[in-house]
């Protein structure tokens, strides 16, 4: 895992890291779910693969949700306790960045309910779900900036985490435009 930069936003780090959300060592990672939970590919894919079963089967449990929606399992034999399995948008569908935006939202509110520290998200829709990249990641960094704006949260940490260093771009110019207006 490679840390980018980091920015402190009223007691909570706000991280870039490119690497493999896989070995995140955090209290819950983030997936880029689909509406049925079965995960074949992408992010998803790799982390069944790397977790084991267990996490497939708890989600065959939950069977469904919908889009902006996000739900809990354990997280296996990852190196995260939890998985929380976030349902973003397929580019295309309608509604795309109130669906995106939801969805983050659902993740982290998942995570300050549960009493988390730390969390990592990857760049949701971003990937086989064709949201373009950069509109993606500003919703996606928007949407955590006014999550620990506006609410009171027990992380200590959210990183932003792609293995790709072009959406990792993305996301440290964000960090560094708030930290040039002074934030």
């Amino acid at each position: 895992m490679s840390e980018l930069i980091r920015h402190k936003i009223k007691g909570t780090y706000l991280v870039v890291v490119q690497g493999d959300i896989t070995e995140e060592e955090v209290d819950a990672i983030v997936n880029a779910a689909n509406s049925h939970l079965k995960h074949g590919g992408g992010v998803a894919g790799a982390i069944v693969r790397k977790g084991g079963r267990v996490i497939q089967e708890e989600s065959d449990k939950i069977g469904f949700c919908p889009v902006g929606k996000a739900v809990v399992t354990s997280a296996g034999k990852l190196k995260a306790k939890h998985v929380i399995h976030a349902v973003g948008p397929v580019w295309g569908e309608g509604d795309e960045e109130n669906k995106l935006k939801s969805a983050v939202l659902s993740a982290l509110t998942i995570a300050t309910e549960k009493n988390l520290k730390s969390i990592s998200i990857p760049a949701i829709s971003t990937g086989i779900f064709g949201y373009p990249k950069g509109p993606g990641t500003r919703v996606i960094f928007d949407t955590c900036l006014d999550f620990l704006k506006n609410r009171n949260t027990s992380l200590l940490e959210i990183r932003l985490c792609s293995i790709d260093s072009e959406t990792c771009g993305f996301f440290v110019s964000y960090v560094e435009e708030l930290e040039s207006e002074g934030c």
